[in-house]
């Protein structure tokens, strides 16, 4: 069998498990966050924080909740990685530098997970499982809980309630990401991935020596960096080490775990705002970048020629032999079209063009279908800007779901929109223009500039892949890349929040013969234009100078 049909083989399998999936996980997870009912296990924990679930928030009260809870998340996860070397099960690594621990505190609760530390030589198993799995799972559901409150935005009228947020998180935890993990965590021990509390030890026999690794409970934390599209890996190989990701079949099964959550909350959409057909234009909307992008990817990384490419059946350098150019590809351009940041391959050996597309993916937006409840919320901010475009063209006041799309909402949308490639943009610019950081660059020219700008788009987007030939264990990378990964994933939400709100203290419009059909396939290709304009083209100078630069040279 070729390289190119195995991969289409496990591009159509991918797509079958993902249908399968849609409709029962999506219709889930709406009844999850439309119920009144508590489990009882819920009121334990809302005892236990003192939060009463049934008081409805207005978006201030909302955003105050996410905010509160997310810093103190972060000033725990950093105390702990400080006092590590005190704690038992450190496996005898010391506590973590000040600026490390920042970096990766914040990292972890903007569910970015970036990582600029070896995980295997430096987190024991009480930071990897008590701070890292722990935040692997509220940030998630942080993210779908703000989702969730811009759909009651929509759905709502006469009212600035838009749920509780409390209620949300903890029912995200318990009823979505908790049973999806264990199954699937009793999957990849099948497949071959790891699960122990074992210590550092001895392997094989190697020329000059033997090799040391240390076991952890890999599996479980696997799941969860995949399904809550956080992606920081327990080694430093991430998920092209074999301990977490062992075979073919893993790699296939972790992609669908990074893609099932945010496809299918675009039909939670559709049954809460009363209409699934809204809710399948924009799945059409994510799933034709995706699938445009995957295809992309796929013909970049074969085609690309020369004697050595010719041998191995395209660009081999950097992607696991187990894995393939098709599963390195697919795989690459999952993790960055999410918010995920897993790698399963090298993301810097990648052709010039191959690079580039992963850039693009994340500057995106991570929309298509992004991050779990990042990316919906963001495509829904889109589709906002995308029927206010439409409305300028025939001279009608915009309208999206039965809601005006005046002066107050589309400032929010324009500020949401701004932010993340101000960020990038800026800490980019301010890095090459001065020299420590630069001293960073393992390559010159394109690709150098590549990896600064990668490292960047990386944090301020929340997804945390690297190009991995920086060296941002630094003071400077440490702290910007975490100050860009806090205003990356918090900023948005205080003007996606602010949107919610002032859209459920509309009245509803009544549809008219003018009203734009937002359930069409028109508007679908409208809306995925304003993306590729709106946001693409905001970094096409960038890019002409690493990755564009680099390909058309090659």
């Amino acid at each position: 069998m070729s390289p190119v049909l195995a991969g289409v083989l496990q591009l159509l399998a991918l797509l079958v498990a993902l249908g399968l999936s849609y409709r029962p996980l999506g219709d889930h997870m709406a009844r999850v966050y439309s119920s009144e009912k508590h489990l009882r296990v819920e009121k334990w924990i809302y005892k236990g924080i003192g939060a009463d679930p049934s008081v409805e928030m207005r978006w201030p009260a909302y955003l105050r909740g996410v905010l509160a809870f997310s810093a103190v998340s972060l000033l725990f996860l950093y105390l702990l990685q400080r006092v590590q070397g005190s704690l038992p099960g450190s496996l005898g690594f010391v506590s973590i530098d000040p600026d490390q621990a920042f970096n990766t505190a914040a990292s972890f609760v903007a569910n970015t997970n970036w990582q600029s530390y070896y995980g295997e030589q430096a987190m024991g198993h009480v930071v990897q499982t008590g701070g890292l799995a722990v935040q692997n799972f509220l940030s998630a559901a942080v993210g779908i809980a703000v989702a969730v409150a811009l759909v009651r935005g929509f759905a709502r009228s006469r009212t600035g309630e838009l749920g509780n947020f409390w209620a949300d998180l903890v029912r995200g935890v318990v009823r979505i990401l908790l049973p999806i993990s264990v199954i699937g965590a009793l999957v990849l021990v099948a497949c071959g991935a790891i699960q122990n509390f074992a210590g550092i030890h001895e392997v094989g026999q190697f020329t000059g020596g033997t090799q040391q690794w240390n076991g952890g409970a890999v599996a479980s934390q696997e799941v969860i960096k995949e399904l809550g599209t956080n992606g920081g890996g327990y080694f430093n190989a991430n998920s092209a080490h074999p301990f977490e990701n062992p075979n073919g079949l893993s790699n296939l099964f972790e992609i669908y775990l990074i893609l099932v959550i945010p496809f299918a909350l675009t039909r939670t959409f559709g049954r809460m705002v009363g209409s699934l057909r809204q809710g399948y234009a924009i799945l059409g909307t994510m799933a034709t970048i995706w699938l445009g992008f995957t295809a992309l990817m796929m013909w970049t990384e074969f085609a690309h020629h020369g004697p050595a490419f010719d041998l191995a059946g395209g660009a081999m350098e950097g992607k696991e032999t187990r894995f393939g150019i098709a599963g390195s590809s697919i795989f690459a351009v999952a993790t960055t079209l999410t918010s995920t940041g897993a790698v399963n391959s090298f993301h810097s050996s990648y052709t010039g063009f191959g690079g580039g597309i992963t850039m693009l993916g994340m500057q995106l937006g991570e929309i298509a279908p992004g991050g779990v409840g990042s990316g919906l919320y963001g495509m829904l901010i889109m589709a906002i800007i995308a029927v206010f475009i439409a409305g300028l063209m025939v001279g009608r006041t915009p309208e999206y779901l039965g809601k005006k799309i005046g002066t107050r909402e589309i400032k929010f949308a324009a500020c949401y929109i701004l932010i993340t490639p101000a960020l990038v943009l800026g800490f980019t610019a301010v890095a090459m223009a001065l020299d420590t950081p630069s001293h960073s660059m393992t390559n010159s020219g394109a690709h150098g500039f590549s990896e600064i700008l990668y490292a960047y788009t990386s944090g301020a987007n929340n997804n945390g892949s690297a190009f991995a030939g920086l060296n941002a264990d630094t003071q400077w990378f440490n702290t910007t890349i975490g100050i860009a990964m806090l205003l990356g994933r918090f900023l948005p939400m205080v003007f996606v929040l602010a949107l919610a709100g002032s859209l459920a203290e509309q009245k509803p419009v009544p549809e008219t013969a003018g009203t734009l059909r937002t359930e069409k396939p028109l508007f679908t290709g409208l809306l995925v234009g304003t993306i590729l304009i709106v946001t693409g083209l905001t970094y096409f100078p960038a890019l002409a100078l690493g990755p564009l630069a680099e390909g058309l040279a090659a």
